[in-house]
């Protein structure tokens, strides 16, 4: 695929209007907090009783 297509494309994805979607999700905890900016990424810090569990993020706003 030529730059010039990749690029047109990359510009494409980025002005698509984001959408609202519902999930519907079964669990044992839920806990709501901000991400912290944490070097070139974001982190959430949780319990430490959760270690080696999993989980599942969704961004809500």
């Amino acid at each position: 695929m030529a730059d010039k297509d990749k690029r047109q494309k990359s510009s494409e994805k980025q002005s698509m209007p984001r959408t609202k979607v519902k999930f519907e999700v079964y669990g044992e905890e839920m806990i709501e907090k901000e991400v912290k900016s944490s070097g070139n990424s974001g982190r959430i810090y949780l319990p430490p009783n959760w270690v080696g569990h999993t989980v599942k993020i969704i961004k809500v706003e």
